[in-house]
């Protein structure tokens, strides 16, 4: 059997993976905790960032663009999940990799009406190479301790009923509190 060219393996790990994201466990989880590479990356206001910032929080961690026509389509998804379940023990992170600045994604959030996000931003790149996302919309669930849980390349509806209870019980695994349900 013939090996697939290092692009056609990509595309066939996207698409394969983003058919996983139908079902109510559209992050799908390692069997255990994985590291998680230091990434650094800036608010608005081009304050310095890392993801400690969370830290004692489950963090979905969407890396994305402007220019993403599937990121586009789901940020308003991960918008309504922030108003619903954000807070003290879980965080909605949207880092964008918009070369374009701040300016573009502010624009961007402006345009779709995306009000619960913090605007987010790597310009460089260099936070979705650390983390090995390379493909777009990339989303890591990140554990309160900093690991990684899950991730997904390739977009999903971050809001359903299934998707909402998926992500509390992660939440009352990971922060040993009952669920909201």
């Amino acid at each position: 059997m013939k090996p697939l060219p290092a692009l056609g393996f990509v595309l066939a790990l996207v698409l394969s993976t983003a058919t996983m994201a139908d079902g109510p466990n559209a992050v799908p989880l390692h069997d255990t905790p994985q590291p998680l590479a230091t990434v650094s990356f800036a608010d608005e206001n081009g304050n310095a960032l890392t993801l400690d910032r969370w830290r004692d929080k489950v963090v979905l961690l969407n890396v994305w663009a402007t220019w993403c026509a599937p990121c586009r389509h789901e940020m308003p998804t991960l918008d309504r999940l922030q108003t619903t379940l954000g807070g003290g023990r879980f965080e909605v992170v949207a880092l964008s990799i918009d070369r374009a600045g701040v300016g573009a994604v502010r624009r961007f959030f402006d345009e779709i009406g995306i009000q619960h996000l913090g605007i987010f931003i790597d310009e460089t790149m260099k936070a979705s190479r650390d983390l090995g996302i390379y493909g777009l919309p990339g989303t890591l669930l990140i554990g309160p301790d900093g690991r990684e849980l899950g991730r997904l390349i390739g977009p999903a509806e971050r809001d359903t009923p299934e998707m909402v209870a998926f992500f509390e019980d992660v939440i009352a695994e990971h922060t040993g509190k009952e669920s909201t349900r």
